[in-house]
């Protein structure tokens, strides 16, 4: 008789193995069910103040109260948000770091040759928490013209003497800038930031002009009179703004871009780990409050699985590749 055998037949050897089962699974449910038992890092790759940070802070807010344990905001801001996905990157995968990146994060390997980390690889997807467009904002001081079509005219007879800020080059919003250069056969010169934040309060304070940017950071200051917007980076209006003309209907139908944010964690996290980990993030995003928020800038909440979402970074990337290769965009 096998060793097998003498296993399956010993009634001894059985009860322990069932004791044993029935305790590795207790003990599954318990990390499903325990974490967080400790607050819970989130990096932010950019200054307080951006279109990340517009999201992150109000998703961390009803995640605490929901989970009991803080979810704490580290922004990390530099290079165009790849110094804090860096920094991510190389975190204890233990669920109690975790990283918000952006659509920033998918255009990156094509601007930046030498990252040391790479996106689809050192991460695994949770969860894409916002999606808004992009939208045209300029200094009502400094742009004084009434609506697109007039600042558009003044664009053209003026090359290089306007400037826009972005968050960074190799970001959405730079990309946004150039696009669009490219599509009305204009010449703005850009003016590359370590963030939506600090971009946006030179815009506000005067010192850019103008800036392509995603309406989760610039909504309460359009609504406030700080900004204006000339028109919406897409094919149709925005219900939180339905008075801001949309690209296509501006004459440029193939202008639409843009900004999304989701939330990763290192890779070699715990699957249980990560499976409660989206659970939370989802049930956070949907609180009433949460969706507030999202509504009053202008922004989505999606549905994708984790899966779905890494097929959508995935093609992200290959997508913004074709478009940096497209509008000759490069560092500054």
């Amino acid at each position: 008789m096998t060793s097998i055998d003498h296993i399956i037949s010993s009634r001894r050897t059985v009860l322990r193995l069932a004791a044993a089962g029935l305790a590795g699974t207790a003990l599954t449910g318990q990390a499903q069910s325990g974490w967080p038992t400790k607050p819970v890092t989130m990096i932010v790759p950019f200054p307080a103040g951006g279109g990340t940070d517009a999201f992150a802070r109000p998703l961390s807010a009803q995640f605490s109260k929901l989970t009991g344990k803080q979810l704490i905001i580290d922004n990390r801001g530099g290079a165009g948000g790849t110094l804090g996905a860096s920094i991510a990157s190389k975190a204890q995968p233990d669920g109690y770091t975790l990283f918000m990146g952006a659509v920033h994060h998918t255009i990156a390997p094509s601007m930046y040759p030498k990252l040391d980390y790479d996106l689809e690889k050192d991460f695994v997807p949770l969860a894409l928490v916002a999606t808004v467009p992009q939208v045209l904002v300029v200094n009502p001081k400094k742009i004084t013209e009434p609506d697109f079509k007039a600042f558009l005219e003044m664009l053209r007879k003026n090359p290089g003497k306007l400037n826009y800020g972005s968050a960074g080059s190799g970001t959405s919003h730079h990309l946004a800038g150039e696009l669009f250069k490219q599509q009305t056969k204009t010449f703005i010169t850009h003016i590359p930031y370590r963030g939506a934040g600090p971009a946006l309060q030179d815009l506000i304070s005067g010192n850019v002009d103008m800036m392509f940017d995603g309406l989760g950071s610039s909504s309460a200051h359009i609504k406030g009179g700080r900004i204006k917007a000339l028109m919406v980076a897409g094919p149709k209006r925005n219900p939180a703004f339905p008075d801001v003309p949309c690209a296509a209907e501006l004459g440029l139908p193939d202008y639409t871009v843009q900004t999304w944010y989701g939330i990763w964690a290192p890779k070699g996290t715990p699957a249980d780990v990560q499976a409660r980990a989206v659970e939370e993030i989802r049930k956070a995003g949907m609180t009433p409050e949460a969706k507030a928020v999202w509504a009053n800038q202008g922004a989505e909440f999606s549905n994708l699985t984790q899966q779905q979402f890494g097929q959508f970074v995935s093609s992200e990337v290959k997508r913004w590749t074709s478009v940096v290769k497209l509008s000759g965009a490069k560092l500054d």
